[in-house]
């Protein structure tokens, strides 16, 4: 099956994309049963201006960009807003925590490893998946791209 590069290519996005797309979506749906009035609560105190609409802005389009990354749907285009929200995240929260993700600050004998908040590691990976999938592999085999482009293929007569 992964014999040719040429098919290599087309199926090392999928991973990538399916990891990314549910992280998104895992952290939209986080907000929205909590309720996006406690992560307005964040929104407030990083500063934005009108806390609840970008607090449901922001649970609204990790929903549905990582819907659209996790089916391969417009890759390019809704990178953009998923890469806005990351780094939002990095420059107001997680850069004065560091690099990494996994931050311990100390340990008890009771309950074992106790950690801080996580640096902008996660963000940064997060960051270079999208720019690989966004400007360089692109969406990928099984993907609507994928298809979309197959189907533009098949209707272009040969020159």
């Amino acid at each position: 099956m992964f014999e040719s590069r040429r098919v290599r290519e087309q199926w090392a996005p999928l991973a990538l994309r399916l990891i990314i797309g549910f992280g998104f979506m895992a952290h939209g749906w986080a907000k929205l049963s909590r309720g996006p009035d406690g992560f307005a609560r964040i929104v407030e105190w990083i500063g934005f201006p009108l806390p609840h609409f970008f607090a449901w802005l922001t649970t609204i389009t990790e929903l549905v960009t990582g819907f659209a990354m996790f089916i391969g749907a417009f890759v390019t285009l809704v990178s953009i807003p998923m890469l806005v929200i990351l780094l939002v995240a990095m420059f107001s929260v997680h850069l004065q925590y560091g690099f990494s993700s996994i931050n311990t600050i100390g340990f008890s004998p009771l309950t074992g490893p106790e950690f801080g908040p996580p640096g902008m590691e996660t963000d940064l990976l997060y960051i270079g998946g999208l720019i690989l999938l966004a400007f360089g592999t692109g969406a990928g085999a099984l993907s609507i791209d994928g298809w979309r482009h197959r189907l533009e293929s098949r209707r272009k007569p040969d020159s």
